[in-house]
C-alpha cells in the first residue's frame, strides 16, 4: 500500500500526528459522487485485543443494491499508537490498510466507523484513509465528536445538518425509524449529499449501514477467535 509522497502515515508522537493531520487535511476534496456509479461497497472497523497490545481488523466488501456479502478480510496488527481522541486514525489505520491489502474487490466507496471532516482539524479516520489511499471515503460515527444541530426526526431518512464552528461538516441521519441517528460527514472524493444517499443505501434493518455493521461482528469475532487460540 502506497502513501503520498513526503508524508509519514504513522508518525510517532501526539504532536507529530496533530501536525500531519494538519498538513493533510489541505488535499481533502469533497465532490459529488452518484449512486449509480457505486456498485461496491466496503466497511472497516477496528477491535482492541484486552491482552497483547493488538488491534483486529476487518474488512467487508457488498456489492450494491442486493447488499450481499462479496469479500471479507481480516487483520491482526501490533497497537503502535495510544488512545487520544482526536488522532484515532493514526492508532487504526494500520489494522484497516493490512486487511485492504488482502481485498481482491475494486471497491469503489469505503465506509468507516468514524469520523470525515467532522472533526477538530477536520480530518478524521475517513478522511485521512481517502487522502492516504485516493479513494471515495465516508465517516459514519454512532455518536457526534464536535458540532452542533437540531433535533431529527423521527422517519427514516430524515436529517439535519451538522455544523462546527459556523461550517457544514456533514449531516445527523436518521436511517431507520424511530431508532438514534448516526453521524456521517464525507471522507474524501464525496459530499455530504452523496454520502447520505449512499449510506442509507446500504441499510437494511439495523441502524449501522451494512458494511460497516457486518465489518463490526467480523471484527468481534476474529478477536474471540483469537483470544480462543491463546495466541
Amino acid at each position: 500500500m502506497s502513501f503520498p509522497a513526503g508524508t509519514d502515515p504513522l508518525p510517532t508522537s501526539t504532536a507529530e500526528a496533530r501536525a500531519l493531520q494538519e498538513k493533510l487535511r489541505s488535499r481533502v476534496r469533497l465532490t459529488p459522487l452518484a449512486l449509480r456509479r457505486v456498485r461496491l461497497v466496503a466497511g472497516a472497523d477496528i477491535a482492541v485485543c484486552k491482552t497483547g497490545g493488538r488491534l483486529v481488523g476487518a474488512v467487508v466488501v457488498l456489492g450494491l443494491p442486493d447488499l450481499v456479502t462479496i469479500e471479507e478480510r481480516t487483520a491482526v496488527v501490533p497497537l503502535t499508537f495510544p488512545y487520544v481522541p482526536g488522532l484515532l486514525s493514526f492508532r487504526e489505520i494500520p489494522a484497516v490498510l493490512a486487511c485492504l491489502q488482502k481485498l481482491r474487490s475494486p471497491f469503489d466507496v469505503l465506509l468507516c466507523d468514524g469520523q470525515g471532516i467532522a472533526h477538530p482539524r477536520r480530518f478524521g479516520l475517513a478522511s485521512h484513509l481517502g487522502v492516504l489511499l485516493q479513494t471515495p471515503t465516508i465517516g459514519c460515527a454512532k455518536s457526534r465528536l464536535v458540532g452542533e444541530h437540531r433535533e431529527v426526526r423521527a422517519a427514516r431518512g430524515d436529517q439535519v445538518p451538522l455544523r462546527h464552528e459556523g461550517r457544514p461538516v456533514g449531516c445527523v441521519l436518521r436511517t431507520r425509524a424511530g431508532v438514534k441517528p448516526i453521524f456521517l460527514s464525507p471522507g474524501h472524493l464525496v459530499d455530504t449529499r452523496s454520502s447520505r444517499r449512499i449510506v442509507l443505501a446500504c441499510c437494511s434493518l439495523y441502524r449501522l449501514p451494512e458494511p460497516t455493521r457486518r465489518a463490526h461482528l467480523l471484527a468481534g469475532q476474529a478477536k474471540k477467535d483469537l483470544a480462543a487460540s491463546g495466541q
